[in-house]
């Protein structure tokens, strides 16, 4: 039980810390087309992202393939900046973007896996299982998602409701400002 409670403290700092602005960056990017009242689909989304992220920790830990460090930095902002751009792009086809994230939150999760790969690698010892660390782990990082969502909604439904902003404005603004964050940090990361 202690194992398991540290793998799960790992996966909500993983997600929560302040280091972790690519990945909270990513989420926001992700729901940032959806409403506070398509929770049930977010809900899925971020599920998705983390059963990507989970099958590329397994394969890394199990050694199973290795991408150089240098490279996995680089790709985790270029995924930020592709997700933002779809949002800008097609802000105006809310359902095919929405159907769309789905995708890329699972393929795109296969790569932010890559990202605790090298340290789980060290941390999980040859003769102990993977399950227990891999469980904590997720559960640990969806609890951390669903915190960063839930806070990313109330704002959300505030700024709908209170300030009357325009749905699209939100997408357009937010999906710009984590642009060019992740554009940033991808062209500060170039592996070569």
């Amino acid at each position: 039980m202690q194992d398991f409670l540290f793998y799960l403290n790992l996966g909500w700092e993983h997600i929560i810390s302040l280091d972790a602005l690519d990945h909270q960056l990513f989420v926001l990017a992700l729901i940032a087309v959806y409403s506070y009242s398509d929770w049930k689909k977010i809900l899925i989304l971020v599920t998705a992202f983390t059963i990507g992220h989970s099958i590329t920790l397994a394969l890394s830990i199990l050694d199973v393939f290795r991408v150089p460090s240098a490279w996995v930095e680089f790709l985790i902002p270029l995924t930020i900046v592709l997700t933002s751009l779809d949002n800008i792009l097609m802000k105006n086809k809310k359902q095919t973007l929405m159907r769309a994230n789905y995708y890329l939150a699972l393929i795109f999760g296969l790569i932010h896996g890559m990202g605790f790969a090298n340290t789980a690698r060290i941390m999980i010892a040859k003769s102990q299982s993977i399950a227990v660390p891999l469980l904590g782990f997720n559960i640990g990082l969806e609890l951390g998602q669903i915190v960063i969502v839930s806070a990313i909604l109330i704002l959300l439904f505030i700024l709908l409701n209170i300030f009357k902003v325009n749905k699209k404005d939100w997408i357009l603004f937010v999906s710009s400002g984590v642009f060019a964050l992740s554009l940033k940090m991808a062209l500060e990361r170039i592996p070569f």
